[in-house]
């Protein structure tokens, strides 16, 4: 009869990884380049546009109102503070933390999609008025689209979190939701710079 010995032990190997050692960290670096590509080509297209008209946006259309937009994009980047702090409490592994922090993230997507309904209604154009309206209209409605998958995602995460059982591996799932966030919210800054101030500025 063979005996087997074994090559490598792998009893000493960690159960819950982060960061780069995590598969799943991967993937969301992979759908964060994919979704950033697609944003820039929005942002190419608008550019492209505005080169082929004196006014912009050509009349008669208004520019686009700033009041709720400003505050939009200030509400986004301030919630990194309370994304900071879930992010730190699933690498100490501690659910009550995670509990509470995914609790109060979920309460801040949900006010920031709220927050993006006068995004659209400030634009003070239709979808379909013409090339400009069309190109402002789609960067806003990609980039909600991002900030909608984290509203649905961050609830789940807190159903999941507070009702159901929990394993080592969803602290690093809900690490990977906290890296997304910070892409999230910060990619919106230069497409509300794009969309509501550089009509006033180019």
């Amino acid at each position: 009869m063979k005996t087997y010995h074994p090559i490598v032990d792998l009893a000493e190997l960690p159960a819950v990884t982060f960061g780069r050692r995590a598969t799943s960290w991967w993937g969301t670096v992979g759908f964060m380049v994919i979704e950033g590509a697609t944003l820039a080509v929005c942002a190419v297209v608008y550019l492209y546009l505005r080169k082929n008209y004196h006014e912009w946006p050509p009349a008669p259309v208004p520019l686009p109102d700033l009041v709720m937009p400003t505050i939009g994009v200030i509400f986004l980047v301030l919630s990194n503070i309370p994304n900071r702090m879930l992010h730190q409490k699933t690498r100490q592994l501690d659910r009550r933390g995670v509990q509470v922090g995914l609790l109060v993230l979920a309460i801040v997507a949900s006010i920031a999609a709220g927050i993006r309904v006068f995004d659209f209604r400030d634009l003070n154009v239709h979808w379909d008025t013409n090339a400009y309206a069309s190109a402002a209209w789609l960067s806003v409605a990609l980039h909600s689209t991002l900030l909608l998958l984290q509203v649905v995602e961050t609830w789940v995460f807190v159903v999941l979190l507070w009702f159901g059982p929990v394993e080592g591996k969803h602290f690093s799932d809900v690490e990977d939701t906290c890296v997304y966030w910070y892409f999230m919210s910060l990619v919106w800054v230069p497409i509300y710079f794009l969309v509501f101030l550089s009509p006033r500025l180019l």
